[in-house]
């Protein structure tokens, strides 16, 4: 329990929650950001069709549209990137959450030719990338250009994980993970879920089996199936509830292994190893 109270504590995750109170919470956050810092005006956000994208996607419009009304300058915009890796299988489900969102802009960028190249460059350096850092290889892409796009437009690119996902190390380092705010931080799986439903999500939306699908040997492999426990499970866990000892220590090694995902680059100065 100790373990599990520490965890808990460090990704300050609520046992129960008010989705009106933490939409406010996270729109505040956003927009608070955006005003210290005077020089950003732009949100850009990578859209994968899935949960986590859905719903910060919805944040990061509504807290635009208030920062326009607020301050009566257009020059807040929020710009919805999908980065398609070839021909989506669920496109028509990142269709629908454009629709549901309703971005300011939307930018489609097809990130294949640039996989492609960088696949080839290695290999002609000696180097064949396996399917798996092949996926990493996706996901740092997709971050490059969402970078490239909000240096372009006076922006900060807005990240996408939850606790679950940070609790589990279950992102790419300086991929998905590398963003420069997450209004998400905080909420476990079943809390996102809830957020989506209070915005009145399409059902077949919020209730989407989540998948990193970056991987071409095992496409859309289920996050579950990859980390080995539920996130049921992990929800219980995060909210202090007691859950089957096996699972409870798989969370926990997760956590362990994955410690230095969660820290920037490591110096002399830290105690890291301890």
């Amino acid at each position: 329990m100790e373990k599990q109270q520490e965890i808990i504590t460090t990704l300050g995750v609520k046992s129960k929650i008010e989705p009106a109170q933490e939409v406010r919470i996270s729109v505040n956050f956003i927009k608070n950001y955006l005003t210290k810092h005077s020089f950003l005006h732009t949100l850009v956000l990578g859209i994968s069709g899935g949960q986590d994208s859905t719903l910060t996607g919805k944040l990061c419009q509504l807290a635009i549209k208030e920062l326009r009304y607020d301050t009566g300058e257009e020059r807040y915009q929020f710009i919805a990137v999908r980065l398609p890796y070839g021909e989506q299988k669920d496109e028509s489900d990142c269709h629908d959450v454009m629709t549901f969102i309703q971005p300011d802009h939307m930018i489609n960028i097809n990130i294949q030719s640039s996989i492609k190249a960088s696949e080839a460059t290695l290999y002609n350096a000696g180097f064949t990338l396996s399917d798996f850092f092949k996926g990493n290889e996706k996901a740092r892409e997709r971050m490059k250009v969402q970078y490239s796009i909000a240096g372009m437009t006076a922006g900060l690119v807005v990240g996408t994980n939850n606790a679950a996902e940070a609790m589990t190390g279950f992102f790419t380092k300086y991929g998905d993970g590398g963003a420069d705010i997450n209004p998400l931080f905080r909420l476990n799986k079943r809390q996102v879920t809830a957020l989506l439903q209070y915005f009145g999500c399409p059902e077949h939306l919020y209730l989407k089996a989540p998948t990193a699908d970056l991987e071409e040997q095992r496409p859309a492999l289920p996050d579950e199936l990859a980390l080995g426990v539920t996130y049921t499970q992990i929800d219980d866990y995060l909210e202090g509830k007691i859950i089957d000892v096996k699972a409870a220590r798989t969370i926990e090694d997760w956590y362990q292994r994955t410690k230095h995902k969660r820290h920037l680059p490591i110096t002399v100065f830290d105690n890291f190893w301890q």
